[in-house]
This record gives C-alpha cells, sequence and structure tokens, in this order.
C-alpha cells in the first residue's frame, strides 16, 4: 500500500490587503502561515512568514468571493529541528522545495538553492 502524502493548499486573498496563505496538513489540521508577499521566487529572495492560527482540513478546498486557491496539492518534509523545517511542495506547476526558518518570533520562508527533478521515483 502506498503511503498518502499530506496534502498543502496556497490560498490568494484579496481583502482585507492581498496576500498568500501557506496551510500544510499535518495532524489531522491546517499548519498556516500568512505570507504577505507570496512564495519566494529565487534562493535570494526571502519572504516573511506570518505564523497564524490552525485551520480545519475543509479549508483545503475552500475558495469564496476574497480567496481563491493560487496552487494545491501534496508536501513532504525532508528535516526538521526547533529552528527550521526542510520541505518540498508537489503543485500543479511542479515541484519546489523551501524552508521555514524560525527568526525569534517569527518566520521566514525560503526557496533552496538544491531543487527537486520533477520527475517522482
Amino acid at each position: 500500500m502506498v503511503p498518502v502524502e499530506p496534502a498543502f493548499v496556497l490560498h490568494h486573498h484579496r481583502k482585507p490587503r492581498p496576500h498568500f496563505d501557506l496551510r500544510l496538513e499535518e495532524g489531522g489540521v491546517l499548519r498556516s502561515w500568512a505570507v504577505p508577499r507570496g512564495l519566494p521566487d529565487s534562493p535570494d529572495d526571502n519572504r516573511l512568514a506570518i505564523a497564524v492560527p490552525d485551520h480545519h482540513l475543509d479549508h483545503l478546498t475552500y475558495e469564496d468571493a476574497d480567496k481563491s486557491i493560487a496552487d494545491i496539492g501534496t508536501w513532504e518534509e525532508h528535516d526538521r529541528t526547533e529552528r527550521r523545517m526542510l520541505f518540498t511542495l508537489n503543485g500543479r506547476t511542479g515541484r519546489r522545495r523551501y524552508a521555514l526558518i524560525r527568526t525569534g518570533e517569527g518566520w521566514l520562508l525560503h526557496l533552496t538553492k538544491e531543487q527537486p527533478s520533477d520527475e517522482r521515483g
């Protein structure tokens, strides 16, 4: 039996100000971070990620007039410490590896230099 990978969703919110929410399924809930400027496009571009309360799993597919799904798929964790989590998002447009890095009270979202191939094996 093939293990089921946990899901993720990236929501694009248009109100009260445009921002994105990254939600990772873990422990029966969606762990969530608000990312004001969206996911980073290059390893040189770290993005602020603000931890927000967990959401129920029904938010995986939730959309309304002010919130749409920017990306959705599965995710896999590679390494986790108290200060960092390394993971890959397997979304509609491909695979990207990120690190969430704790910086005192907050977090930074970082696109890693080494990226996985689109081939899954």
